[in-house]
């Protein structure tokens, strides 16, 4: 999983533009992001044909801002540079609602 530190608009549209992309929203001092990250290899392996990327919100604020993104952990699913999905909220995730919703968008 790649790990962004600062997402910029130009940077969003380049990463999502084809295939199977899941940007998931997170920040270094959110307990329940911290939470799934023992998870996500997994759900990287699972989700073989998707590429992920895991976006720090706090550096991140303007893209996050335009997505709505308004809590965290948050998913937000694109296919060939259009959103299919998200799982967007301020509750802590498990790794059976992740694959669960990602799921969802077969």
């Amino acid at each position: 999983m790649e790990k962004i530190k600062e997402l910029t608009e130009d940077k969003l549209q380049e990463i999502i533009k084809s295939g199977h992309v899941v940007l998931e929203f997170s920040a270094t001092w959110c307990p329940d992001c911290r939470f799934l990250d023992p998870f996500l290899p997994e759900i990287e392996k699972d989700f073989s044909d998707a590429k992920f990327y895991q976006i720090d919100r706090d550096g991140s604020v303007d893209v996050a801002k335009k997505l709505m993104i308004m809590g965290i952990p948050s998913f937000v699913v694109y296919q060939d540079g259009k959103e299919i999905g998200r799982l967007v909220n301020k509750d802590r995730k498990t790794k059976d609602e992740v694959e669960n919703f990602l799921r969802s968008l077969d």
